[in-house]
């Protein structure tokens, strides 16, 4: 048997929304390196008993490199497991080119985003005909510097729909981001339905809703200050639309 890398993506928090692949990959897993801030533990409880277990939230990428590569060397199975989809804000990109630079074949199973959990919470589709076509995934500008272009200010001038990671802790400066327009085109307006989902899918899940113009003073009084998603646009609150040409019985296309 030869040593391999598997990212798995653990979905949002729910075990059940663990992928059929993804559980596997756990099940056989010799070694697991498992996202434990965010990373259900439940979702591990179907583990081999000699498995090794190790929270990469007090590792660095040096330590977590090491411990792939010791187990490579003995021909272990590792999964590395991250929380919702890997491929979204998971710095998988980083791990893949220290895995390539020692020749350690890797496989990445994709699982259920805090985006789309976040919708199901709140009921949502996040694209409606003539009322948005476009998700725009972003987080604000934190440590992680970001180009002006991708500011919250400039992506608002889209009037898209927009999901926003790790923004809830600095929830008045996402607002006034949202709110200021850029290069001379108008942001989204006070009145712009709003909500703030934390821990989508959890048992503890919570839901705030509001309008750009209260959103923040909700927040704070419901004290959720992490492990939320916002989400922002017209399809949160669009009163009647137009239906879709998909189902519309005047309208032809190859199935119908």
């Amino acid at each position: 048997m030869k040593g391999k890398v598997i990212f798995v993506g653990a979905g949002p928090g729910d075990p059940k929304l663990l992928t059929i692949a993804g559980h596997q990959a756990i099940e056989n897993a010799d070694i697991i390196i498992y996202a434990g801030s965010l990373v259900n533990p439940e979702v591990l409880k179907d583990r081999k008993n000699d498995s090794k277990v190790y929270n990469s939230a007090s590792l660095d990428l040096n330590e977590i490199i090491a411990i792939i590569k010791e187990g490579i060397l003995n021909n272990k199975i590792i999964a590395r497991v991250h929380t919702g989809d890997p491929s979204i804000y998971g710095a998988i990109g980083e791990q893949i080119r220290e895995l390539e630079k020692r020749d350690i074949s890797y496989e990445i199973i994709p699982g259920v985003s805090s985006v789309f959990a976040t919708a199901a919470a709140l009921e949502s589709e996040l694209t409606l005909p003539e009322i948005s076509q476009t998700v725009i995934i972003t987080r604000p500008e934190g440590r992680t510097q970001k180009p002006k272009e991708e500011s919250l200010a400039s992506l608002a001038t889209h009037q898209a729909t927009m999901c926003i990671f790790l923004g809830v802790g600095m929830i008045d400066k996402v607002v006034d981001e949202l709110k200021k327009g850029y290069n001379g085109k108008k942001g989204y307006s006070e009145d712009t339905p709003i909500a703030v989902v934390k821990k989508a899918s959890w048992k503890d899940q919570y839901i705030v809703k509001g309008t750009l113009a209260d959103i923040s003073k909700k927040v704070k009084e419901a004290n959720i200050n992490k492990t939320a998603m916002i989400v922002v646009g017209e399809v949160l609150n669009p009163g009647d639309f137009e239906s879709s040409k998909l189902y519309d019985p005047n309208f032809k296309h190859e199935y119908r």
